[in-house]
This record gives C-alpha cells, structure tokens and sequence, in this order.
C-alpha cells in the first residue's frame, strides 16, 4: 500500500472556483433559509471543503420582501443591540426591521449563524439580498438553487 495515498489534501485559495447562486425566499421560513444560505456561503456543500478557507460560493437572495416568520415571532421577537454611550441598550421588534428594510431580517439570520472572526466577516460579504427579482448579477451567470 502506498502511504501517500492516505493523505488529507487541504484546499488552498488558488484552487477554490467560487460559481453564483441565486435564491428565492418567496414563502420560505427565515431560520431554515437563512440556515442554507450559510452553508452555501461557508462552502460545507463542496467535498473539498475547509473551515480556514474562503471556499464557499457567493449567494443571491431575491425576493426578500415575501419572507416568513412562524408563531408570533412578528410582534414578540426582539433584536438587541447598543449604540456604546451610557444607556444606550435599544431594541427592535422584527415587523419594524421588516419594514424599515426587509433586507435586514437575512442579513442578521445569517451573520449569526458564521464564525466571528476575519474569516467570518469575509465570508459574508458573500451574499447578496434583494428586495425584489431584480439584480444586478446577471454578467455572473448565476445558477437558479431549487429548494423546498
């Protein structure tokens, strides 16, 4: 047996080929959604995966105006942030965020589900939400993700 044969090759940056996906959030539920789009954007979907390489591809949300919530998470589900003076711990309920900018909503889902380091702000200037059917990616030639 040849002993090469048993190791683990890594990838390197050079080797990576980044395509565009493009997804639609039309009647999709926010956590599981977002959970896919954060795998595609890690890369875990490719064999040749490495969690210290930017080996992910670059993702394209449409239609985030039509996303989804269940339960009562629209009127009780709060977003917790502070603006750094004395007092300053503010919340936001999510139908306000909606509202104000539906982007937002996948924005936040997925940020919080990447590692919080440099590689994890990196990876997240991977994806790209809209909040209609048009973009502006069409030279890429993305490929429609079909999910469920």
């Amino acid at each position: 047996m040849d002993s090469l044969s048993f190791k683990t090759a890594s990838a390197k940056k050079k080797s990576i080929e980044k395509s565009w996906i493009i997804m639609d959030a039309t009647n999709q539920i926010l956590g599981r959604f977002s959970s896919k789009i954060a795998s595609i954007i890690i890369g875990k979907h490719k064999s040749f995966f490495s969690p210290h390489v930017d080996c992910g591809d670059h993702v394209i949300v449409i239609n985030s105006n039509y996303i989804k919530l269940t339960g009562k998470k629209w009127d009780k589900k709060k977003y917790i942030y502070h603006t750094g003076y004395p007092g300053g711990k503010k919340t936001i309920i999510v139908k306000h965020l909606f509202n104000k900018d539906s982007r937002n909503l996948i924005y936040r889902a997925v940020k919080g589900m990447l590692p919080k380091n440099r590689l994890g702000r990196l990876i997240f200037k991977n994806l790209h939400v809209y909040k209609k059917s048009e973009h502006n990616h069409q030279a890429q030639k993305p490929i429609l993700f079909k999910s469920n």
